[in-house]
This record gives structure tokens, C-alpha cells and sequence, in this order.
């Protein structure tokens, strides 16, 4: 299947909770990445949430505007964030990958982070991008066949989670408890690349199905 038709197919949230399990990859001249095990739905312009809420519009969120399969990186301070636009053209939704479970080059991506190792080294959208040495926006705005990024949709490589939980957006203001409150961060139960994990609730399967 290709990133179109993947991206719009479905609504955003479904599309959200399908991403946990699949590999996604920076490739730039050596291949990182791992699985994804948490990834938040962001639901468009009635979306409080949403940068794109109420039909807001500007260069820094424009990627949500874009075809579905459009990268959308923002940054916070210096942190920077991946995103991915769902939907069609000028139907600014999007999903947020939060976390990876690494696999590949994972040597590298240490040194990245500056040694941080273990859950440390993913758990979070910020450790994320730094773990793939990214610290800039050059990549929004790419379609992912057009960047180092990769996606894999092939459901034989995708890692079959025994419990995907949907539970509230992480950060969101509580000014509007409706959206605050909505599950819509889906995340693999017990993996410890979940951020904010808590220890108790880690399982030595990291939560995947054999």
C-alpha cells in the first residue's frame, strides 16, 4: 500500500492506533529506527489540541495542510517533533509518533543522545528526534517517499502488540476537558519505550504478542 492511500483511507485515530507495531526508520546513510509503541491522533480543525484548530494556518504548520504521508516536524524550544498528516489535502490532521522501541543502530543512536541508553534513549518524541540526530525542520514538508524516512506498511514486518491502550494526549490544557480527555494516544501496554512509564507496569515481553 502506498502513503496516500494509508494516510486517508482511514480517520486519523484509526490510522494512529494501526502505526503501533510498525517500523519506522531514518535512513541518512545508516539505518535507525525501531518500532513504533506510542503515536497520539491530533483530529483537525474542531480539535482543540490541534495546531491546526479552528482552521488555523501558517508556514510552521502548514505540513498538516498537506497531503496525508506528509511529514509535519514542529519544535518546541530546541526540541523537535515528528508528525505525519493524515487525511487530504487541506484537511489539516495529523499524527504524532511519541515513542520508538529501538532495533536498528541503536550505537549510534546513543551517541546522538549523548549517551543516554536504555528507555531513556526513545522514550519521548524530543528523545526520538535526537536519537536520529535530527535538529532542524529540513525534513517538513517532504513526503515520506521523498525523505529519509521510512514507514513500513507491510503487515509481515509489524510487531503485533497483546494490548494497545487508548488513553488521554499527554500535555494537552485541561482548559477544554473535553478534548484534554479524549483517548486518543495509543500505546503498547508494558512496553518500556512508553513515556512515562511506570516501572510496576513494565512487562519483560515489552508487551508484544510472540
Amino acid at each position: 500500500m502506498d502513503y496516500t492511500t494509508y494516510f486517508t483511507q482511514n480517520t486519523t485515530d484509526k490510522i494512529t492506533k494501526d502505526l503501533i507495531g510498525r517500523p519506522l526508520i531514518f535512513n541518512n546513510g545508516e539505518k535507525l529506527g525501531g518500532y513504533i509503541v506510542e503515536a497520539e491522533a491530533y483530529m483537525g480543525k474542531k480539535d482543540r489540541a490541534a495546531h491546526s484548530y479552528a482552521g488555523r494556518r501558517s508556514q510552521a504548520n502548514e505540513g498538516l495542510y498537506r497531503r496525508g504521508g506528509t511529514i509535519y516536524i514542529y519544535s518546541q524550544r530546541q526540541y523537535f517533533f515528528f508528525d505525519v498528516a493524515c487525511q487530504e489535502e487541506n484537511e489539516p490532521q495529523g499524527v504524532l509518533v511519541r515513542a520508538i522501541e529501538p532495533i536498528w543502530g541503536i550505537d549510534t543512536m546513543i551517541k546522538n543522545r549523548s549517551g543516554k541508553q536504555g528507555v531513556l534513549l526513545t522514550n519521548g518524541p524530543a528523545k526520538m528526534m535526537q536519537a536520529f540526530g535530527i535538529h532542524s525542520r529540513h525534513w517538513d514538508l517532504h513526503f515520506l517517499s521523498d525523505s529519509p524516512f521510512t514507514i513500513d506498511l507491510d503487515d509481515n514486518h509489524k510487531k503485533i502488540p497483546q494490548e494497545i491502550i487508548a488513553a488521554p494526549r499527554v500535555g494537552i490544557n485541561q482548559s477544554d476537558p473535553e478534548w484534554a480527555k479524549k483517548p486518543l494516544r495509543y500505546y503498547v501496554a508494558g512496553n518500556p519505550f512508553v513515556s512515562d512509564m511506570k516501572k510496576r507496569d513494565m512487562r519483560e515481553d515489552h508487551g508484544w504478542k510472540e
